[in-house]
C-alpha cells in the first residue's frame, strides 16, 4: 500500500510540474505576443505621421521628388514586410530615407520655423522613442521565452507542446554606433 502511495505522489508532482512549465510557456508567448502589438501600435504611428510630415515639407520643397518618392516606397515597404528580419530591413529603409528628408528639410529655413513641421518632428521623434522602448520590451521577452525552450528541463515540455523560439525585432543602428565628428 506504501508503494502505491508513493507512486502516486511521484506521478502527481510529474504532472503538476508538466502543467505549470506548459503554463509558464503559455505565459512567456503571450506576452512576447503582447509585446509585439505593442510595437505594431507604435509602427502604425510613425506610418501615419509620415504622410503628414511630407506633405508640409512639398509646401516649401516641392522640387525635392525624388527623396519623397523614397519615403513612399521606404514606407510602402516596411508595412508589407511579411516577417521580423524583413521588417527590421525596411524599417533601416524607412529610417535613413526620413533622415534624408530632415537634411533636406535643413536647406528651407521657413519650414524650420514652421510650428506645424516643428510639431509633426516632435511627434514624430517621440514615436521614434516609444518604438524603441517597445523593440526593448519586446526583446527582453524573447530572450526570456528563448531562454525557457532552451533549457532542461523545460525543453522537454517545449518539444512536446511545439513551442518555437522567437525572432528579436533588431533595427541596425549602424550609423548611430559611428563616432560623431568633430571639426574645429
Amino acid at each position: 500500500m506504501n508503494t502505491l502511495y508513493i507512486t502516486l505522489a511521484i506521478i502527481t508532482v510529474f504532472v503538476l510540474w508538466i502543467i505549470f512549465e506548459y503554463n509558464r510557456l503559455v505565459i512567456l508567448k503571450n506576452r512576447t505576443k503582447e509585446a509585439w502589438a505593442d510595437i505594431d501600435v507604435q509602427l502604425k504611428r510613425r506610418y501615419n505621421l509620415i504622410p503628414n510630415i511630407v506633405s508640409t515639407v512639398k509646401g516649401y520643397a516641392s522640387h525635392e521628388r525624388e527623396v519623397f518618392e523614397k519615403i513612399t516606397q521606404a514606407r510602402a515597404n516596411a508595412m508589407g514586410a511579411s516577417n521580423l528580419k524583413e521588417k527590421g530591413k525596411a524599417e533601416n529603409m524607412l529610417t535613413n530615407t526620413l533622415k534624408s528628408l530632415f537634411a533636406v528639410a535643413e536647406n528651407y529655413p521657413d519650414l524650420k520655423a514652421s510650428n506645424n513641421f516643428l510639431e509633426l518632428q516632435q511627434e514624430l521623434r517621440d514615436t521614434e522613442d516609444k518604438i524603441q522602448a517597445a523593440r526593448r520590451f519586446y526583446n527582453g521577452n524573447v530572450r526570456d521565452l528563448n531562454t525557457k525552450i532552451e533549457s532542461f528541463p523545460a525543453n522537454l515540455i517545449a518539444s512536446i507542446f511545439h513551442f518555437e523560439k522567437m525572432n528579436l525585432f533588431e533595427i541596425d543602428n549602424s550609423e548611430d554606433k559611428k563616432p560623431v565628428e568633430v571639426n574645429f
